[in-house]
Formats: structure tokens, C-alpha cells, sequence
């Protein structure tokens, strides 16, 4: 199978599967995320326990893009403390500028799926809206 087939079938499946959507009972933080010029818009759901994200949900609605990017990211970040998923989503930036080493994009994992964003100006804010709303949960976050 072509690379970029199989990154469009991850993307897919995490757009019309999330692994991740839904409602927390009790976050520790709970941050939503806009982008007017898509539709974009996420809710997103930490719970910090032992200075580790212990869990993190979304929910709300956009394109595909932007859902499969928060639900790769949430997989990401999972059991991470708050300095490496500010470090993945630094990797994840660098990426999206075209500027991702290899072993960023493993580090990345599923979410290296989206690393021919970089092409599309127009969809770079939806990739990277669940990633700058975590990143700013966590850096707000002094718990």
C-alpha cells in the first residue's frame, strides 16, 4: 500500500472512530479550542493525577482534519507528563513547518499521518488546534 494511502485511511479512522470523544466526569482542566475560518471548535479534557496526564477526552465538532488531530494527539499524550506533551507538540509543530526530523516522526507516531499538512496552508490551523489548546491547558495548568 502507497505511504499517503495508508496516512489518509489513519486519518480517516480517526475522524469517523475517535477513540477519545466524549465527556469526562472529572477533569482537572478543561480548555476549548476555535478556529472561526473552519468550524473548528473542541473541548478539550485533561485529568492530571501525580503530575501525569492520566486521561484527556474531546469533544465538539469539525473537520476532519482537526478531529483526527486531537484524537492522534490525545493517544499521544496519555500518560505523559506535562513537559514531554509540551515537547510532542513542539515535534508536532516542527513537523507541520516541514521542519520534522525522523525520530520526531516516530515520536509522533499516528499523528506523522498529518505531516503533508505542511502542503496545505489552508489546513494547517485545523491540524494544530488540539495540539496549541493542550499546550496551553498545560502551560496555564500549575497544579
Amino acid at each position: 500500500m502507497e505511504l499517503k494511502q495508508l496516512y489518509r485511511e489513519i486519518v480517516n479512522e480517526h475522524n469517523l472512530h475517535p477513540t477519545h470523544r466524549g465527556i469526562m466526569a472529572d477533569p482537572t482542566i478543561v480548555l476549548r479550542g476555535v478556529n472561526p475560518s473552519c468550524g473548528d471548535d473542541i473541548n478539550l479534557q485533561l485529568k492530571i493525577e501525580n503530575g501525569m496526564i492520566a486521561d484527556a477526552m474531546f469533544d465538539g465538532s469539525g473537520c476532519a482534519i482537526s478531529q483526527a488531530s486531537v484524537d492522534m494527539m490525545i493517544d499521544g499524550i496519555i500518560g505523559k507528563s506535562r513537559e514531554e506533551a509540551i515537547a510532542l507538540a513542539g515535534k508536532f509543530m516542527g513537523m507541520i513547518r516541514g521542519e520534522g526530523s525522523e525520530e520526531d516522526l516516530e515520536a509522533l507516531d499516528e499523528a506523522a499521518a498529518l505531516q503533508d499538512v505542511a502542503h496545505m496552508p489552508a489546513r494547517v490551523k485545523c491540524a494544530v488546534l488540539g495540539w496549541h489548546t493542550m499546550e496551553e491547558a498545560l502551560e496555564s495548568f500549575h497544579g
